[in-house]
C-alpha cells in the first residue's frame, strides 16, 4: 500500500451526542457470527455495463465464501441474501444486528466513466476523503430510491446531495480499528495473493455500514467498466478466487483476535498462581469513544483505577495493568461480570501495542 492503513485517521464533525459502548468481541462459548451481504438485488442491479450484473457477481463470491465458512468449525454465517431479492440497506443491517453478528461483509462491484479504471478496495465507514470516495458512495447508497418512504426511513438523508454527508457521524467508531483491520486482511490477500491492483482501504459514508453496530466493511472487489477486469469478475475462476481472498481474509482477522485465549477463564481467584511476563503489560480494553470521560468508578459500572489513553481521535479505556497474564484474566473477568462483555485482553511492549500472540510467546518469569 502507499500509506501505512494504520495512520487513517476518523475525521469527525457535528457530533452532537455520545454513544459510549464496548467493543465487540467473540464471547467466550459461542459461535462467531459472519454476516454475508451481496449488494444489490431483485429490482437493483447495481452496476450494469458490458453484460455483466454487479448483484449476480456478488452474490455468487458471497455464496462461495459462506459455503467454505459454513464447514469451519465455530463459525456460524447468516446471509441478508442468498437469491435475486431486493433488500433495502436498513434491512441488511438489522439482519446483522439481530444476530448480534462479529463482522459484517459487503460485497460489490465498481464502475466508472473509464474503461481504464481497475483495481479492488475496500471502505470502512467514515466521512469521504476524495471526491472518488464520495461519488462511490452516492452510488452505492442511491439504492435507497427504490425504498418506500426512504426519506423518513434514513431521516431524510439524500445519497446525492453532499451535505448530506457532511454531518454523517461516525455510528461505528468504537469498530473502527477492527474494521480497518479486517479490511486490511482483505487487501492484502487481494494485493499478494491475487496481485490484483491495490487501491487501499478508504473511508466513505455507506448507509449500509453506518447502520450495522460491528466491524463492517465494503468490498469493491473490481471494475465492470474495465474489459479484462470485467470479465475476471464475470468467470468462475475469477469469482473462486476473490471468494478464497475474502475468505483468507476473514479467518485471518479472526486469528488475530486471539478469541481462544478467553475460553474457560475460571471465575475462581487464581491469586496464589502467576503467570509473568517480561517487559509486557497486560490491560484489558472495556470501552471507546470520542469524548474523554472522567475516569471515575461511576462512570464505568463501579470498575475502579481505569485508564484513559488517546490513540487517534479516540479515547479508549482500559482496566488493569500487569505483567501477570493470569491476573488479566481475572480483571477480565470482573469486567465481563459488571457488564462489558465485549471486553479483552490487549499488549503492550515498552509501550507499543503489541498482539497478545506476540505477548504470550514471551518467556514467563
Amino acid at each position: 500500500m502507499k500509506t501505512n492503513i494504520f495512520q487513517i485517521f476518523v475525521l469527525i464533525i457535528c457530533f452532537t451526542q455520545f454513544n459510549f459502548t464496548g467493543f465487540a468481541a467473540e464471547k467466550p462459548n459461542r459461535e462467531f457470527v459472519v454476516v454475508l451481504d451481496a449488494g444489490h438485488g431483485g429490482k437493483d442491479p447495481g452496476k450494469s455495463t458490458n453484460g455483466y450484473l454487479e448483484k449476480d457477481i456478488a452474490l455468487s463470491i458471497i455464496l462461495k465464501v459462506g459455503k467454505q465458512l459454513e464447514n469451519m468449525e465455530g463459525i456460524k454465517v447468516i446471509y441478508t441474501r442468498k437469491t435475486d431479492v431486493f433488500i433495502p440497506l436498513h434491512k441488511r443491517a438489522d439482519i446483522a444486528n439481530n444476530e448480534n453478528a462479529d463482522l459484517f461483509v459487503s460485497v460489490h462491484c465498481n464502475a466508472a466513466s473509464s474503461s481504464q479504471a481497475y483495481g479492488s478496495e475496500t471502505f470502512v465507514l467514515g466521512l469521504h476523503r476524495s471526491k472518488d470516495n464520495l461519488e462511490i458512495a452516492m452510488k452505492e447508497n442511491s439504492v435507497i430510491y427504490l425504498e418506500e418512504d426512504y426519506e423518513v426511513k434514513y431521516n431524510g438523508f439524500d445519497p446525492k446531495d453532499p451535505s448530506s454527508y457532511i454531518g454523517m457521524t461516525l455510528m461505528q467508531e468504537e469498530f473502527l480499528d477492527q474494521s480497518i483491520l479486517l479490511a486490511d486482511f482483505v487487501q492484502k490477500q487481494f494485493t499478494n495473493v491475487l496481485k490484483r491492483r491495490d487501491r487501499g482501504v478508504k473511508q466513505a459514508g455507506f448507509l449500509v455500514l453506518r447502520e450495522t453496530y460491528m466491524p463492517s466493511v465494503l468490498i469493491e472487489t473490481g471494475f465492470l467498466t474495465n474489459n479484462s477486469e470485467g470479465k475476471y469478475l464475470n468467470s468462475q475462476s475469477g469469482q473462486d478466487k476473490m471468494a478464497e481472498a475474502i475468505l483468507e481474509g476473514i479467518i485471518n482477522y479472526k486469528k488475530s483476535l486471539n478469541l481462544n485465549a478467553f475460553e474457560n477463564i475460571s471465575s475462581e481467584p487464581t491469586s496464589k498462581k502467576t503467570e509473568v511476563y517480561e517487559n509486557i503489560i497486560f490491560k484489558v480494553q472495556i470501552a471507546a469513544g470520542s469524548t474523554a470521560l472522567e475516569t471515575a468508578p461511576y462512570n464505568f459500572k463501579g470498575l475502579e483505577n481505569v485508564e484513559r489513553e488517546k490513540e487517534g481521535k479516540l479515547y479508549k479505556y482500559y482496566y488493569g495493568n500487569t505483567s501477570d497474564y493470569l491476573l488479566i484474566q481475572e480483571k477480565q473477568n470482573k469486567a465481563k461480570t459488571a457488564g462489558y462483555k465485549g471486553s479483552y485482553i490487549v499488549a503492550f511492549r515498552n509501550g507499543k501495542k503489541i498482539s497478545v500472540n506476540e505477548a504470550l510467546k514471551t518467556k514467563a518469569k
